[in-house]
């Protein structure tokens, strides 16, 4: 009972960094400063980014007396503050869960207290950093030793800001997708959606580089043919197949859908161009959603070359 509970709250965390530091990012520079697009007014943004907030501060919270109950066997002594207290004081994963929990409490009262506006958007994007940075000491990459141990950190930190401020891009176009049209927000998202193609691309670059240095650690040359022999494997599989139906319905999106609609917004009918974006981007959305579900469990399990 309590292993599922701790993958179940290895995906929360991802999901709220995933809002509060990609969702910012893409609110603080895909969209325009001023006008009905801008983010100060778009009604959802400040309580979706306090959502996130929230969402990655309990997540933390709670990973900390889960991973207590754990060790103590017993839900109702891990919920103690002797127990959690001994996970944050003993292991470098809770430190960093309360880490991750004080800076995503920070960014909530950010967004609760402050006006809305550039700064705060800054403000909430450099806390979710932080916060989405601790992520990595949730998985295996903190317990590599060595000089190893530090590239593979390294590596970690940067596909976990990558992927963040991906699927945080997804959630604000899907957001904007899904709200009511207003004066000028077709034409900003299709300048969201045209100015995101070069950063997209520089992230994927990001997420393979670092992805094959993980995958180098953590399964080894030697074991590469037998990848799908073990569990680890054959979910690392299953997320490499995702991430690569999520490139291509982001070329899809770049090549096809987007040009589309920028044809159309100089004179015609723009829903057709906007259904098949809302439909491409949901399905991405998903993709990603699934992703983190699977990273969450892989997190938990022995990679190969831990055998």
């Amino acid at each position: 009972m309590i292993e599922p509970a701790i993958i179940g709250l290895r995906f929360v965390q991802y999901a709220g960094a995933t809002i509060l530091f990609g969702l910012s990012l893409f609110l603080l520079h895909a969209l325009p400063a001023a006008g009905a697009a801008s983010p100060s007014r778009l009604p959802w943004a400040r309580w979706v980014l306090a959502g996130g907030a929230a969402l990655l501060a309990l997540g933390s919270a709670l990973a900390i007396a889960a991973q207590a109950s754990l060790f103590e066997g017993s839900l109702a002594r891990g919920f103690t503050l002797e127990a959690m207290g001994s996970v944050v004081s003993y292991m470098t994963l809770g430190q960093a869960a309360a880490a991750r929990a004080v800076l995503a409490l920070a960014a909530l009262l950010v967004v609760i207290l402050a006006s809305p506006g550039r700064a705060t958007l800054v403000a909430t994007a450099t806390l979710g950093a932080g916060a989405t940075a601790s992520l990595a000491w949730l998985g295996h990459a903190a317990a590599t030793e060595g000089t190893l141990g530090w590239i593979h950190l390294g590596s970690d930190i940067l596909h976990l800001l990558a992927a963040t401020v991906w699927l945080g891009a997804l959630a604000g176009f899907a957001l904007l997708l899904g709200s009511p049209d207003a004066p000028g927000k077709r034409e900003a998202l299709h300048q969201g959606l045209h100015g995101f193609s070069g950063l997209g691309s520089v992230l994927v670059a990001v997420l393979l580089l670092t992805g094959v240095v993980n995958s180098w650690v953590l399964v080894g040359p030697d074991r590469i043919g037998e990848i799908a022999a073990t569990g680890y494997g054959r979910l690392l599989l299953l997320k490499i197949a995702l991430f690569l139906l999520m490139v291509c319905l982001a070329a899809a999106n770049r090549f096809r859908h987007t040009p589309r609609l920028g044809q159309v917004l100089a004179g015609g009918d723009t829903a057709g161009a906007v259904s098949a974006l809302r439909l491409s981007v949901g399905l991405e959305a998903a993709a990603g959603a699934a992703i983190l579900a699977v990273v969450a469990w892989l997190g938990t399990l022995a990679p190969p070359a831990a055998g």
